[in-house]
């Protein structure tokens, strides 16, 4: 089923009960290379004012949760472990330490429940209960960044059919809101291409933008419900600054500086990789099939470049690029000089032997090459990204960058 589906459906059967929330409902995307994660790996929560707990049943409302979950998750699907968390208190410094390392690193199963037990929260696991991970790490989660989104849901009959967003109107709502990520050259960005029961998704840095679009959105069928998230999505937040190459860890995201060590080369497939070295070692660095064009913006890459890398280390152990900034360019390269004699190129008698010219035969001595500058089509100092189509839900995009160019 769709998490963030299931949250605004509880939040209205609860409203409907005279229950209130306070403030916006949290989605929270945790650590993008998780070996078991969901599609969005994401975690939702609210929270409820606890005043009114002296006029409604607590009881209530826990029943009207996990009813809904028990009511609507896909539980034949083997990737569907739901976990539902209730917690009374403060968020503490540990609680926050615990969201923290469900972005950045491996959490288990068991390591939550005794987590759960040690802060006083009420678990409900659902078949393995995974979903408790990303239940306690919604609620906890610190954020010193965020932005909103508003999701917008089908009627169950058009679920899974062909959605009819008008284009046009989007590029309208992309230009008169400040909202971001909506469209992608002929590619819709705010329609998800999965049969879940999404319409669409609009990004913002705040609500009432939120709101405006959509206003704007043109789309060809009823919209039985929508929900306005507050969330981690395009913050960084996952990315933790590499001390260097060799500290860097599997399942995780990073920040890393080094220089290109090899010429960037494309596989089978259509993706490519090249070396990345520090002082204290090197790694693999890829740039998959679908960040289409941004191959061949990396692709531009020379040995000696210094770049700093933003993205993660996945099963295969090589780094995934998610954006680049160019530090310094290896503007310099060298050739066989010309003969003196009639002006072609020489060739290389072989090794220390100097240079010969098979045009006239003239021979040089000096094994020197001829030092000189090129044209690079990169710039020192700016950032690349992959095109909205391939971004990760948490990646900050330039646009959010604050970026001068």
């Amino acid at each position: 089923m769709c998490t963030t589906y299931l949250c605004a459906l509880v939040i209205q059967r609860l409203k409907d009960k005279g229950f209130t929330i306070e403030g916006y409902p949290r989605l929270i995307r945790l650590n993008p290379f998780a070996r078991f994660k969901t599609r969005g790996n994401g975690g939702v929560s609210f929270k409820f004012p606890k005043e009114q707990f002296k006029d409604h049943d607590l009881n209530e409302a826990k029943k009207i949760i996990l009813d809904a979950v028990e009511e609507l998750a896909m539980f034949d699907c083997d990737n569907t472990n739901p976990g539902v968390v209730f917690y009374d208190g403060e968020i503490t410094e540990e609680m926050e330490a615990f969201a923290y390392k469900a972005l950045h690193s491996i959490i288990t199963i068991e390591e939550a429940e005794e987590f759960a037990e040690h802060i006083g929260a009420e678990i409900h696991k659902f078949k393995k209960g995974r979903g408790i991970i990303g239940s306690i790490a919604s609620m906890s989660c610190k954020l010193t960044d965020y932005t909103y989104e508003l999701l917008a849901y089908r009627l169950k009959e058009n679920r899974g059919t062909k959605r009819h967003i008008d284009y046009d109107s989007v590029v309208r709502m992309d230009k008169l809101t400040d909202t971001f990520e909506n469209i992608d050259g002929d590619y819709l960005a705010i329609e998800p291409n999965t049969p879940c029961p999404v319409l669409y998704g609009i990004r913002a840095n705040d609500p009432e933008s939120l709101k405006k679009a959509q206003k704007i959105v043109i789309n060809g069928e009823e919209v039985e419900r929508y929900c306005i998230y507050l969330t981690n999505q395009h913050t960084d937040m996952h990315l933790e600054d590499a001390r260097d190459i060799t500290s860097m860890k599997q399942y995780s995201s990073y920040i890393v500086e080094g220089f290109v060590k090899d010429k960037p080369h494309t596989i089978e497939g259509g993706h490519l990789f090249f070396t990345l070295g520090d002082e204290s070692g090197s790694i693999e660095c890829a740039a998959y099939e679908p960040t289409k064009d941004f191959r061949k913006i990396v692709a531009r890459l020379r040995p000696k470049d210094k770049v700093k890398l933003y993205g993660g280390i996945g099963k295969e152990n090589t780094f995934n690029i998610e954006k680049f900034q160019v530090l310094k360019l290896n503007n310099i390269a060298y050739r066989n000089p010309k003969c003196p004699e009639c002006g072609k190129t020489l060739s290389s008698a072989g090794h220390n032997k100097g240079f010969k010219c098979k045009h006239c035969g003239y021979i040089l001595r000096d094994s020197s090459k001829i030092l000189y500058e090129i044209s690079r089509q990169l710039k020192e100092g700016k950032f690349y990204e992959t095109p909205v189509s391939a971004r990760r839900h948490l990646a900050k995009p330039l646009v959010r960058m604050n970026l001068s160019d």
